[in-house]
């Protein structure tokens, strides 16, 4: 999707809540199964993805590269739905949304399975979380 190679790394042994200066895509799940899944991206790996995403340069953070990053989420959380349900029906999933800012945090559910991600691309690392509980 990404159209570079990214590698994965073992999942991260603590939860990670605040970001600095990065971007978030988020899609919320709702159904059988609750949670959120999410991207997080320093503003420079934020940028590259974009830049392979959408086939244009890319040298600031602005609209473009905040639907990037959220329809990237948007697409992971379709796989993950896919893979938590038989017909489809009965999870649903939110709008993308996309966070941008020199520091902010992010909570979803408290008590949740959660698993984070660090991926890396040649640009840099970002993360990829979900956490989910069954309704």
């Amino acid at each position: 999707m990404l159209m570079l190679e990214a590698v994965a790394g073992d999942p991260l042994a603590e939860e990670v809540k605040t970001f600095r200066c990065s971007v978030s895509g988020i899609v919320g799940l709702a159904g059988t199964h609750r949670g959120m899944l999410s991207i997080h991206a320093p503003d420079k790996v934020a940028m590259a993805i974009t830049t392979c995403f959408l086939g244009m340069e890319i040298d600031s953070i602005n609209e473009d590269v905040k639907d990037a990053i959220g329809e990237l989420a948007n697409m992971l959380a379709g796989s993950i739905k896919s893979v938590l349900s038989e017909n489809g029906k009965d999870i649903q999933l939110s709008i993308p949304s996309a966070v941008h800012g020199q520091e902010y945090s992010i909570e979803c559910l408290a008590e949740s399975d959660w698993v984070i991600v660090p991926f890396t691309i040649p640009q840099g690392e970002f993360l990829v979380e979900l956490q989910l509980k069954s309704a």
